[in-house]
């Protein structure tokens, strides 16, 4: 496919972020999909790493997927090797030895447990990969560990991404500077449930496997499940999160730890920069859409209706046309299959009130909706006016271009 413009809404530079203790990466170029360029990452965490995961839902996911959760199952883990351009999902049994031979081939090569090796691909769906293609490159990637830094490693996993994707953020435990610094990609099939999304982070804090697990669960749940390209969940969702322990505070062991929350908004808020990144890497778009709605019967139901409204074609296609039209929120509402009354249901667009009491607000003037709709971070409020569940949800407008860069995504 012809290669993509920068998004618009892309960031002006890659954050300067350090290599993280007790991590060391390295990236090739196999020539399986994409000429000139780096394809395959190799991660490696130094023993004593705990790791945590969680995975598409898809009841189609593809065989890393199923290889990686094995892995984590059975509390082991050191490497993660990443291909870009072949998803190896529904690649049938085909697939499943392909992962066997090339982790096989990168357990002798790493001198490992093969038990300890992740893997995880991106790319086209149906299509048989060659194990080959990537032990070939195994040596190399052993000799060179260390030297790949955070750009170079997210640029390795890109497929129809227009930038790397990275974040960092640092916080105090026990007196100690903890770092907190990941990588993503996806630009489409993007609607995590769990996310076509990677995301691998890893952290020099010390903290027992099943805390740094509930930390990550809870994390995704409020920034990689808080996002939507285009409602299509990918076979190869993935996210990562390794805790290296070199920083060297006391072991975080519960949520009852004091320096538990501090930790676990500081993921967050990695974790979230990250998923907005990915939102404004959206195929085509224009325009950041930021989705908060109040006032539901649950925080569930809210989540639910944001999404209706994030993923509605009519009111993607509306904001790219940076048209006000909010009678297609009022139809994503009431679309959604949860509690609503059209008569409590108020709306607002760029801190605009629109609508109350079952219509358009007396004084409403478009005037200034239609100003902020020009611009290229849209806000809409909705208030269900039913209870106090909330949720804040995150999109992109939908463009020709997403249809063009679909359409040949295989050629």
């Amino acid at each position: 496919m012809a290669e993509l413009k920068t998004s618009p809404l892309a960031p002006d530079y890659f954050p300067d972020m350090p290599a993280m203790a007790g991590l060391s990466m390295a990236t090739a170029a196999t020539g399986m999909k994409y000429k000139n360029r780096d394809d395959l990452l190799l991660m490696l965490w130094e023993p004593g790493t705990e790791l945590a995961g969680v995975f598409t839902k898809s009841a189609t996911s593809g065989a890393p997927v199923r290889w990686s959760q094995t892995v984590l199952a059975s509390r082991q883990g050191r490497a993660l090797i990443v291909n870009a351009g072949n998803a190896n999902a529904f690649s049938g049994i085909a697939g499943t030895k392909a992962v066997e031979t090339y982790t096989e081939a990168l357990a002798t090569t790493l001198e490992i447990s093969q038990e300890d090796i992740l893997t995880a691909s991106t790319g086209v769906i149906g299509e048989p990969i060659d194990p080959d293609q990537l032990s070939a490159h195994f040596k190399d990637l052993k000799s060179h560990l260390g030297r790949a830094n955070w750009q170079e490693a997210a640029k390795a996993i890109c497929t129809t991404d227009t930038y790397p994707k990275g974040a960092t953020a640092h916080c105090m435990v026990d007196g100690r500077q903890i770092t907190i610094s990941g990588i993503a990609k996806g630009s489409g099939m993007i609607a995590p449930d769990m996310a076509t999304m990677l995301s691998f982070i890893s952290t020099d804090a010390a903290i027992d496997r099943d805390t740094l697990q509930s930390c990550l669960t809870a994390a995704t749940n409020k920034s990689f499940n808080a996002i939507t390209v285009d409602s299509d969940t990918s076979t190869s969702d993935t996210v990562l999160l390794a805790a290296t322990g070199k920083a060297g505070n006391q072991v975080i062991t519960s949520a009852d730890d004091p320096n538990f929350a501090i930790f676990q908004n500081t993921l967050l808020d990695v974790m979230t920069d990250l998923a907005h990144q990915i939102v404004r890497d959206g195929e085509g778009a224009t325009k950041f859409i930021s989705i908060d709605v109040r006032g539901a019967t649950s925080d569930r139901s809210a989540a639910i209706i944001g999404k209706a409204i994030a993923n509605s074609p009519l009111v993607k296609t509306a904001i790219a046309g940076e048209d006000a039209n909010w009678g297609r929120i009022v139809m994503a509402v009431g679309k959604a299959g949860e509690p609503a009354d059209r008569d409590k249901l108020s709306i607002s667009i760029g801190g605009v009130q629109i609508t109350a009491f079952g219509g358009p607000v007396a004084t409403y003037d478009e005037a200034p909706v239609a100003a902020h709709m020009k611009g290229q971070t849209i806000d809409i409020s909705v208030d269900i006016g039913l209870g106090s569940g909330t949720a804040q949800i995150w999109t992109c407008d939908l463009t020709h271009d997403y249809i063009s860069i679909n359409a040949d995504y295989r050629s």
